[in-house]
């Protein structure tokens, strides 16, 4: 299946338009991940945990994306918009939210 972040697929001509599909996942990060992140941010540097679990929660987004987008008989999505939150759940832990959307379309 064909996922652009672009309202056109060049050389495709849409032969009809399934609707909004959306696709959402919510990680939990722990204690852990936290404490590390937060001396990254003192001494700089990449937080490979959080990398990690973005990269996970995107992925599984756009999979709920791609599954709907199937179940409504299309062959792509274009017009693809993916958000990140960071949701403070109390104490020390937070959330990792990963949203995505896009227009379920049939290419010819």
């Amino acid at each position: 299946m064909i996922v652009s972040t672009t309202n056109s697929i060049e050389g495709k001509t849409i032969t009809r338009y399934h609707g909004i599909v959306t696709g959402e996942a919510i990680l939990g990060t722990n204690i852990f991940k936290d404490f590390l992140a937060g001396i990254r941010d003192i001494v700089g540097g990449r937080s490979g945990a959080y990398e990690k679990s973005l990269r996970e929660a995107r992925e599984i987004a756009l999979d709920e994306l791609r599954a709907e987008a199937a179940s409504l008989g299309a062959n792509a999505i274009i017009g693809v918009d993916i958000d990140y939150e960071n949701i403070s759940a109390g104490g020390n832990s937070s959330m990792l939210m990963v949203s995505a959307s896009g227009t379920a379309v049939q290419l010819d």
